[in-house]
């Protein structure tokens, strides 16, 4: 799935977040499966994921010895308004990284 336009000009770590999630939406991820899909020290994955909790992007479910997160609603784009000239998720990590 895609993150939905308006926040995919987010700071790389959030937006390779949300990416993350949106990709799993319905089953959410744990905080190291994310920081393996992401890629990057938690040193910089901390402070994204509390940016995007505070901001109501990501929802964090605690299920006794387990936290979860969720893209909040709206993170998700929805594939009827998506055009098909915009760029993929891919797409957009290729270009930031320079690839």
């Amino acid at each position: 799935m895609a993150v939905s336009p308006e926040l995919r000009d987010r700071d790389e770590v959030e937006f390779e977040v949300l990416a993350a999630l949106a990709d799993r939406a319905e089953e959410g991820m744990s905080v190291l499966e994310l920081r393996a899909a992401v890629d990057t020290d938690i040193d910089r994955l901390e402070p994204a994921l509390g940016d995007l909790k505070e901001e109501g992007l990501i929802d964090v479910e605690s299920n006794g010895d387990r936290v979860v997160l969720y893209p909040a609603d709206g993170v998700v784009a929805d594939p009827e308004d998506l055009d098909d000239d915009d760029p993929s998720v891919l797409q957009i990590i290729r270009e930031r990284f320079g690839f």
